[in-house]
C-alpha cells in the first residue's frame, strides 16, 4: 500500500527529472548507434543492451518518440531531428497496420507528438509538414477504428489475438481515434457508411470499464472494485461475454499491474479530451454527463486499487496475486525489493501509473474535490519521485536502458534472469522508458508553468 512519506510539489522533483533527462541522452544516442533497423523494434533489454522479440512492432514508437520526448524536455534539437527523421522514414507502416490494437503507442507517440510540438510552436513546420503529421494520424485513427467487434450493445477494438478478444491496454491507444476526431476524421465503410470515431472511442471505454474493470458489486467471486482483467473473452458470433482472460498476468482473477496501469492513464487522459469536446458532440454518446460518470468511476476505481496493491514506495510487483507474493513478508508495507528472490517488480507500471494518478489529480482538482485530488497527486509524486532514483534509474552509460527492473511478459519467460538469480531485474523496456521520460516531462511542466502536456496539445473539437 502506498505511503506518502513527506509532501511534495512537482518542483520539488526538478532536480531529479533534470538528471533523467542527462541519462537520457546518453541512451537514445547508444540505440541510435548500434541498433539495426533490419531488427525490426527494440523491446528489452539483456545484459543492458537493447533486443528484438518477436511478437508485433508495437515499440518501435517508443524509440522514436522518446527522442521526441527528450527535445520536449531539454530543447536540444539533435533529439528533435533524429525522431522527426526517424518518424518519417519507418513509421509509415504502421499507420495503416490493421492487424494490431497498439496504434496509440506507435503513431500518437511519433505522428503526434510532432504534431502538438508543431501546435505549440516548438519546432519550425511547414503547413505542408503539419498537414502531413494530421493526415498521418487521420489514417491512423481510422485503421485503429476499424478492427472492431460488434456487441449488442456497442463494440470494442479488439487485440491482436483476434475479435474474441478485449485488452485493457488498448485503452491508450484510444488517443488515436481522439486525435483523429478531432482532425475530422470518419471511418468509411461499406455504401459510404460515415462512422464517428469518438462513438467508437467511447464505445470502447465502456467495454472496457464493464468487462475489464471491478467495481466490487458481486461479478463474481474476485470482484474486488479496481480490480482488472487483462484481457475479456466474447463469442465473436454473437457478441455474448465469455469470462475473463489474461496474456501477460498471473492469472484471470488477479489484476496484472500493467495492465492496471495502463486503465489507469487511459481513462484519466480520456477524461481530459472529453472536457476538452462541446456537448454536441457528446449527444449521440449518451451525452457529457453520462460519458464522464463512466470515465471517472473506472478511473478512480482502479487508482485506488493500485493505491492499495504498490509496494510502500509506490512500485508494484508484476502481479497482485503473484504467488511468491505470500511468502513475501510485509510486501504491502515497505519499498519494493527489485532484488528478492521471489516475485520481480513492474517498475514500467509504476511509470505509467504515475502519470494516470497526477491526471486524476488535476482532474479532480478542478472540480473542487481538493481532498481526492491531492490524495492521488501526493501518491502519483511520490511514484516518480522512487523511480527517478536508485535503483531505479539507470545512471551507467554503458547499459542501454533507463528504467531498470522492468518485465515484459515473465508468463512467457521472456524476461532476462541474471546469474545467480530466480526472477528478471535489473533490465529495461521500451515502454518502461517512455513512460518515464513522460511523466517526467508532464511534472517538469507543471513545476515550470508551462502548458499542461496533453496528447491533443489543447485543441477543441
Amino acid at each position: 500500500m502506498i505511503q506518502v512519506d513527506r509532501r511534495r510539489a512537482p518542483r520539488d522533483l526538478l532536480p531529479k527529472i533534470a538528471r533523467v533527462f542527462a541519462a537520457s541522452a546518453a541512451k537514445i544516442r547508444s540505440i541510435e548507434r548500434t541498433w539495426r533497423p533490419e531488427d525490426g523494434a527494440p523491446v528489452f533489454t539483456v545484459d543492458g543492451v537493447y533486443r528484438a522479440r518477436g511478437w508485433t512492432d508495437w515499440t518501435q514508437g517508443f524509440q522514436f518518440g522518446s527522442a521526441l520526448l527528450q527535445f520536449d524536455a531539454t530543447d536540444d534539437r539533435e533529439f528533435l531531428e533524429l525522431g522527426r527523421a526517424r518518424t518519417i522514414e519507418r513509421m509509415a507502416p504502421h499507420l495503416t497496420h490493421a492487424g494490431v490494437h497498439d496504434h496509440g503507442f506507435n503513431n500518437v507517440s511519433t505522428y503526434g507528438t510532432l504534431w502538438r510540438l508543431a501546435r505549440e510552436a516548438r519546432l519550425d513546420a511547414q503547413e505542408w509538414e503539419r498537414r502531413l503529421y494530421e493526415l498521418a494520424l487521420a489514417a491512423s485513427g481510422a485503421t485503429q477504428a476499424r478492427r472492431w467487434t460488434r456487441l449488442p450493445d456497442g463494440g470494442f477494438i479488439h487485440s491482436f489475438n483476434g475479435a474474441h478478444s478485449l485488452f485493457v491496454d488498448t485503452m491508450r491507444s484510444l488517443r488515436a481515434l481522439a486525435l483523429g476526431h478531432l482532425l475530422g476524421q470518419p471511418l468509411m465503410a461499406e455504401q459510404d457508411e460515415r462512422i464517428s470515431l469518438l462513438e467508437r472511442l467511447v464505445q470502447h471505454a465502456r467495454a472496457t470499464a464493464t468487462y475489464n474493470v471491478y467495481f466490487g458489486r458481486g461479478r463474481d467471486r474476485f470482484d474486488v472494485r479496481g480490480r482488472v482483467a487483462h484481457e475479456s473473452l466474447f463469442n465473436a458470433a454473437n457478441g455474448s461475454y465469455r469470462g475473463p482472460s489474461t496474456q501477460q498476468g498471473y492469472s484471470p482473477f488477479s489484476t496484472w499491474t500493467r495492465g492496471l496501469a495502463w486503465a489507469m492513464l487511459g481513462f484519466a487522459e480520456q477524461i481530459e479530451f472529453v472536457e476538452s469536446l462541446d456537448d454536441d458532440a457528446l449527444a449521440p454518446c449518451g451525452g457529457r454527463s453520462q460519458v464522464d460518470t463512466m470515465l471517472v468511476e473506472a478511473a478512480r476505481a482502479t487508482s485506488d486499487h493500485y493505491l492499495d496493491v504498490a509496494a510502500a514506495d509506490g512500485v508494484p510487483y508484476w502481479d497482485a496475486g503473484a504467488p511468491g507474493l505470500a511468502a513475501l513478508d510485509g510486501w504491502r508495507d515497505r519499498p519494493a525489493d527489485p532484488f528478492n528472490d521471489l516475485e520481480p517488480v513492474d517498475s514500467s507500471a509504476a511509470a505509467i501509473a504515475a502519470q494516470g494518478l497526477l491526471r486524476l489529480g488535476r482532474v479532480l482538482a478542478r472540480r473542487g474535490a481538493a481532498a481526492d485530488a491531492d490524495r492521488y497527486e501526493q501518491a502519483g509524486l511520490r511514484v516518480l519521485d522512487t523511480l527517478l532514483d536508485e535503483p531505479y534509474l539507470s545512471l551507467d552509460d554503458r547499459h542501454q536502458g533507463l528504467l531498470l527492473h522492468s518485465v515484459y511478459h515473465w508468463p512467457n519467460g521472456w524476461d532476462h534472469v541474471p546469474a545467480g538469480s530466480r526472477i528478471p531485474r535489473g533490465e529495461s523496456s521500451q515502454w518502461g522508458d517512455y513512460h518515464a521520460r513522460e511523466a517526467a516531462l508532464y511534472v517538469k511542466r507543471l513545476a515550470e508553468g508551462a502548458p499542461y502536456l496533453t496528447f491533443f496539445g489543447g485543441a477543441r473539437g
